[in-house]
């Protein structure tokens, strides 16, 4: 049996995979493929994709098609393997977000990104990583008030 007849992803009407088929495909080549642009990323840090979704069937099963404007993304734990349970249909936007290059901090038993605190707690991205790298703990980076001597460039001008 053809794949396009199996499940009519791999080549369309147009002649051309779907977008999930190109998401699997390009999950599949990352983690198994040494040559592959990204291997170091993925297969070469350990990253593996499970047995079961080694066929595509079993992956879109599991996933569905694949959202216009989304890609795969590794979710909620983004050092783990691509697997029922660890993957989503992210945007750009959770994608950035859930990247291992992020700097998370943990404040009030909530852990967000250097950036989404910025913008929550409307302290300059800049201010907050300089406190940081002074020893200040998260909370006080966090919750005290720019001084007018800190890196302005970092502090925003507050709407209200």
């Amino acid at each position: 049996m053809s794949l396009r007849r199996k499940h009519g992803h791999s080549y369309g009407s147009d002649g051309k995979p779907s977008r999930t088929y190109k998401s699997w495909q390009a999950m599949i080549e990352r983690c198994t493929r040494p040559a592959h642009h990204a291997w170091s990323n993925y297969g070469g840090r350990g990253i593996e994709v499970c047995e079961r979704w080694r066929s595509f069937e079993a992956f879109l099963a599991d996933m569905g098609e694949r959202p216009v404007g989304k890609t795969l993304d590794r979710y909620p734990n983004r050092d783990g393997n691509y697997e029922p349970g660890n993957c989503r249909w992210a945007t750009w936007a959770e994608q950035r977000s859930n990247s291992r290059q992020n700097h998370m901090l943990t404040f009030r038993g909530e852990e967000c990104t250097l950036t989404e605190w910025s913008r929550r707690v409307d302290i300059g991205k800049s201010t907050i990583r300089q406190r940081l790298l002074k020893g200040w703990s998260v909370e006080a980076a966090l919750t005290t008030a720019p001084l007018p001597h800190e890196h302005c460039g970092s502090i925003r001008k507050r709407t209200s």
